[in-house]
């Protein structure tokens, strides 16, 4: 159904327009000295945790190596002080606050924390996060992890990987190079977990234990490596947050996906054919030259090496790495997207606009859209419009990659249902509520990403966090998240295929009442 990607476009297309298409500290102390792979590292120790940050994990994807699958990082002498983080990865768009700009290409870089009272004989749990930022941008810099790693008692890894047209680009010259193509983020990705696997029981880490988790993109490219051959035995368990529109947005054919990029060859002055001259220029002169290429939504590509076909074809086939799976969205998923909408046109959505809108996006459905989403029924059109966008891109994608996952490994539905969750992002005319990206603070504290506004919990919220962390945790270290003090969660295999919906109090329902509220017959038979 091509109306899901014009929904997305156009929700993408006004937050783009936004953007004009942590150190050490003195009261830290040092580590103990630690051997990776690589070479000698040392970190700080502060407030129960050890962190080593700005590690490489793979060569500088510069020069001959832009655009080439990542190769790992050189070994050094004497010992790496890794105190500060590494450079973000190219970038241009802030997403209304959620990304900072970056001209760096050397940014593989990955961070590891850990308690700092951990057995040298037991290994503990690692939690791999994998940042979100539409695949084109965002780091691992703003997370926090310090609760995950205390109270969970895990070894929590992040990193970053290339971004935008650095990280996905599939273009003729490059292509019949002979080495993969298009998928290079994802290849980054792969390599950090093969780093994870050679390196991590040196910081207290189990390798046999990893649950690889995200959100939005992040959470899309959870799914992608569960269904590459290349990550079989990298991960152990896996999470999507907010991840489950990769079943809309289905990847393209690796040489379908060349000619939208044909345009920054000509750009760049480059003959198509000529992959050394696309390698020559300076990154400046790609965001100057080629901006909708940095900025805008990147196309993953079916390469035949990360990919061998859509995600969404292998999960219901069940050609997929089969670890146990959480997989969840938010209640409120698109008043963000529609929230930077209204910022940047000052305008909110009038009932005329809507009914405009999902007829040109959901034609020639828009006469059955608008009778299951009246505008009537909510406070205003523009709840309405985020109501039926969000059950299209995120909730109905979420629960149809359910069912096709939950036929050959355990799942765990959510719906992060907090409305009364902190915004980091300013005021619009309508309630955010539960929306994307607002449950990222409950596990990791404070996350206003690289320039919202943070806001504290209240009493009732960090109850809530408590219990995230508790599942999320409980799950990395045994494979199913239930665990003393938290309320029970089935998986979705049980009786009534339930979902939990984390709110004050928490709430279980079934897939019939899930399906019936967010109008999944409907979607579905759109598909």
């Amino acid at each position: 159904m091509g109306s899901g990607k014009r929904t997305w476009a156009a929700a993408f297309a006004a937050v783009l327009a936004l953007a004009g298409c942590g150190g050490g500290s003195d009261d830290e102390a040092n580590t103990e000295v630690l051997q990776t792979a690589s070479g000698a590292v040392r970190g700080v120790a502060h407030d129960g945790i050890d962190a080593f940050k700005g590690i490489r994990y793979a060569a500088p994807p510069v020069g001959a190596l832009r655009w080439r699958p990542p190769e790992p990082a050189a070994p050094w002498t004497g010992v790496l002080e890794a105190r500060d983080f590494g450079a973000t990865c190219a970038q241009t768009n802030e997403l209304g606050g959620f990304a900072a700009r970056s001209e760096s290409e050397d940014c593989l870089f990955l961070n590891v924390f850990a308690p700092t009272e951990r057995s040298t004989a037991t290994k503990l749990p690692v939690m791999v996060w994998i940042h979100g930022g539409g695949l084109f941008s965002g780091s691992s810099n703003e997370y926090d992890p310090t609760r995950m790693v205390k109270e969970g008692g895990v070894v929590l890894v992040s990193f970053n990987y290339r971004l935008n047209v650095f990280g996905f680009l599939s273009q003729s010259a490059l292509n019949s190079e002979g080495h993969p193509a298009g998928n290079y983020g994802f290849m980054d990705q792969q390599l950090a977990l093969r780093w994870v696997q050679e390196n991590i029981a040196a910081f207290g880490g189990d390798p046999k234990r990893v649950t690889i988790f995200g959100e939005s993109a992040g959470g899309s490219s959870v799914l992608t490596q569960l269904s590459s051959p290349r990550a079989e035995g990298l991960f152990h368990r896996a999470i999507v947050q907010s991840g489950s529109a990769t079943e809309v947005l289905k990847e393209r054919p690796l040489a379908d996906s060349t000619a939208p990029r044909a345009q920054l060859a000509k750009a760049l002055g480059c003959k198509g054919t000529d992959a050394a001259c696309l390698r020559s220029k300076s990154v400046a002169e790609i965001m100057k030259k080629a901006p909708a290429l940095v900025a805008g939504w990147p196309f993953p590509t079916v390469d035949g090496y990360v990919l061998d076909e859509p995600v969404s074809a292998a999960l219901a086939a069940g050609r997929f790495n089969r670890v146990p799976v959480i997989n969840g969205s938010n209640a409120d998923e698109q008043t963000w997207f529609l929230g930077m909408e209204e910022l940047a046109s000052g305008k909110p959505m009038d009932a005329e606009t809507y009914a405009m809108r999902i007829a040109s996006e959901f034609a020639p459905h828009g006469a059955e859209i608008l009778a299951a989403y009246p505008a009537s029924r909510y406070p205003s059109p523009s709840e309405a419009y985020v109501a039926s966008a969000g059950d299209h891109i995120a909730h109905c994608p979420g629960r149809r990659l359910n069912q096709s996952m939950a036929r050959f490994t355990e799942v765990y539905s959510y719906e992060f249902a907090d409305r009364t969750a902190p915004a980091s992002f300013p005021d619009v005319s309508f309630p955010y509520g539960a929306a994307h990206t607002l449950e990222i603070q409950y596990l990791f504290d404070g996350f206003a990403g690289a320039g919202g506004t943070r806001r504290s919990l209240n009493a009732q919220q960090r109850g809530l966090s408590q219990r995230m962390i508790g599942y999320w945790t409980r799950f990395a270290t045994t494979g199913e998240p239930n665990g003393v003090g938290l309320d029970p969660w089935l998986a979705y295999g049980a009786a009534g295929n339930p979902t939990i919906a984390l709110k004050n109090p928490t709430e279980v329902v079934s897939d019939d009442s899930f399906r019936r509220r967010h109008h999944c017959d409907l979607w579905d038979s759109l598909q």
